[in-house]
């Protein structure tokens, strides 16, 4: 099968972010369910064990999204129809065993660094994973940060969403085009989203 495109993760913007330390990367300093709600914080443990379970080297956006969108119903009205959904998911179920064996082997970053420890795992001991993508620390960060903007004190999973299409070489965004979801489409479809959700909360005031 024809692999995604970005599939390879990082050629090709080695250039763009010079080598910094682990806490410079979105490192996810504070611990994995601080400023997240409940129910992220539970799509956080299913992207970790689901990581373990396929024996990848670290947690990725693509875990992220996959654990996600089998949790959030907000999420999957976003993404789009019952068909591109179940395509989504056939891709994502398919990276342990067609192109996302590329994956195992390699990294999901921005040039800069290897992985990022797993805040879970006290005393930094990883097990089968190693840690958080640079790029999936970001975006937990960009979720967390994207709440704090419209006044909430937790990151939900639409939050998360938008953050995990922000980065054009992350695998969630790799997975997503080629499903046929473009990621500037759902970035659009997700802004809209909360456009009419903070409509509706000013005209209930």
């Amino acid at each position: 099968m024809t692999r995604p495109a970005g599939a390879d993760g990082v050629e090709g913007v080695h250039h763009r972010i010079a080598r910094q330390p682990a806490h410079d990367q979105g490192g996810l300093p504070m611990d994995d369910d601080a400023g997240l709600s409940a129910e992220l914080a539970a799509v956080v443990a299913g992207a970790r064990r689901r990581a373990l379970r396929d024996g990848d080297r670290q947690i990725d956006t693509a875990h992220l999204l996959h654990s996600l969108l089998e949790s959030d119903p907000e999420a999957r009205a976003a993404v789009g129809d019952a068909p591109q959904l179940a395509r989504l998911f056939g891709y994502l179920v398919q990276r342990s065993i067609g192109y996302g064996l590329r994956w195992q082997s390699g990294v999901e970053d921005s040039g800069a660094i290897a992985v990022v420890p797993d805040p879970a795992l006290h005393g930094g001991e990883p097990k089968e994973a190693e840690g958080w993508s640079p790029v999936a620390a970001a975006a937990m960060e960009a979720a967390r940060r994207r709440a704090r903007q419209r006044g909430e004190t937790r990151a939900d999973g639409t939050d998360l969403l938008a953050a995990l299409v922000v980065d054009p070489e992350s695998r969630a965004v790799a997975v997503l085009e080629r499903a046929g979801i473009p990621a500037s489409d759902l970035r659009a479809r997700i802004e809209a989203r909360a456009g009419e959700y903070a409509g509706e909360g000013e005209s209930a005031c």
